[in-house]
């Protein structure tokens, strides 16, 4: 089973309201198991919402708000159903095709809190989880390495 960031197949649940929507992805997903996951809404935050970045550590949202635990909260919630429908489809999670950069999803690099679009090395909350579990997470930039992943899980 697939996890894939809802946001990059087209719902609109990114911070201002609209979508990442990538059409390799949706490709990706017609042949096999995916489920959508936006930990952000299970986070509990609205959408729209302001944007926000990692700041000491703390996700601040651009009107100064912590919403750090709305993150973990999301991320726990959104693991524990992947989880639950993996087993319920007697499979495991393969991989996690997530948003680039988000104080949720990123992986590898995220925005450095000064809201000017500048990157820094690190992840988000829900993709550190899922790294600590050994599940691969990758983002929309990374086409054919999803294809090799998924590959050699069948």
């Amino acid at each position: 089973m697939y996890l894939i960031s809802a946001c990059l197949a087209g719902v609109n649940c990114k911070y201002n309201g609209g979508n990442n929507e990538c059409g390799w992805v949706k490709e990706f997903m017609k042949s096999r198991d995916c489920m959508l996951v936006c930990p952000e809404a299970l986070g509990n935050l609205p959408t729209p919402r302001p944007p926000s970045e990692f700041i000491n550590g703390r996700a601040i949202d651009k009107n100064g708000k912590d919403i750090t635990e709305n993150l973990i909260h999301g991320a726990k919630k959104t693991m524990e159903q992947a989880e639950k429908k993996a087993a319920e489809l007697g499979q495991r999670i393969e991989l996690a095709i997530l948003k680039a950069n988000s104080p949720s999803c990123g992986s590898g690099k995220i925005y450095d809190g000064t809201f000017s679009g500048v990157l820094v090395d690190g992840d988000g909350i829900f993709a550190a989880m899922l790294k600590e579990k050994g599940i691969p997470v990758i983002n929309e930039k990374q086409r054919e390495e999803a294809y090799r992943i998924s590959d050699a899980a069948e």
